[in-house]
């Protein structure tokens, strides 16, 4: 779940209180992610609790792509199990700021 930049605790709740009727309504996990109007800031968030180091969007073939460094301890947060995180960022990316791929160094 993506809210704007500031909202973070709303969308959480008192003791996660909203976030646990949400997660009841749809019978799925919810990860909350504050958005930002800047790319590299809104992928640092989306890589989170993983240190991001530095992320850099280089243009190739008229694609958009996004280099992020992380340390080396958090690339398995970074990627997520089965790789369901780095998945994960690739979608909210291209559909928010319209960045056609993520690669992790």
């Amino acid at each position: 779940m993506v809210v704007k930049k500031g909202d973070m605790g709303l969308a959480i709740g008192k003791g996660g209180s909203n976030i646990n009727k949400v997660k009841k309504m749809i019978k799925k996990d919810i990860e909350v992610v504050e958005h930002s109007p800047d790319p590299k800031e809104f992928i640092e968030n989306l890589f989170r609790p993983a240190n991001v180091k530095s992320v850099e969007l280089l243009t190739s073939n008229d694609k958009l792509c996004a280099y992020v460094k992380v340390l080396a301890k958090h690339k398995g947060i970074a990627i997520g199990k089965n790789g369901e995180r780095i998945k994960r960022v690739k979608l909210l990316v291209k559909r928010d700021q319209g960045i056609d791929n993520v690669i992790i160094k």
